[in-house]
């Protein structure tokens, strides 16, 4: 019975702690910023999920027609296959997928397709796409 209860415990450590061992490049501050005609619509700050840590601001700014997310003084927990996405719901389930994350940590721009409805699709998650994991969210104001 205590051998059953050791590999439960050791099967839920190993997934619980599995987002964070793949390396992944951070490529501090990547230079890209945001169009000067851009106007700022929402902002948040980042709050750290159940299997990371996340700091910084989420920012969308507007562009004639077009949307730009913004990660500035972002810094996050490395993991593997980390997403972008605009969600609405900090735990991911309706969401807009923005790509791969690009570093953990520094500013970086994001392009949204479309015209998403922002009333609804509030919340910029950071997301383990391999194991289903929140890593933080930012709630725009």
């Amino acid at each position: 019975m205590k051998s059953i209860y050791l590999v439960i415990i050791i099967a839920l450590s190993m997934v619980l702690l599995s987002c964070k061992k793949e390396t992944f490049s951070s490529t501090s501050n990547l230079m890209e910023t945001v169009d000067t005609t851009a106007i700022l619509k929402y902002s948040g700050d980042f709050s750290s999920g159940p299997y990371g840590s996340v700091t910084g601001t989420a920012e969308v700014y507007q562009i004639g027609p077009n949307f730009q997310l913004k990660l500035s003084g972002f810094n996050t927990t490395n993991g593997p296959d980390l997403h972008v996405y605009l969600s609405q719901e900090a735990m991911p389930v309706s969401f807009i997928d923005l790509g791969q994350l690009k570093s953990t940590n520094g500013n970086q721009v994001y392009d949204i397709a479309g015209m998403p409805n922002f009333s609804m699709f509030k919340y910029i998650s950071i997301h383990c796409v391999a194991y289903n994991h929140l890593f933080g969210a930012a709630l725009f104001n």
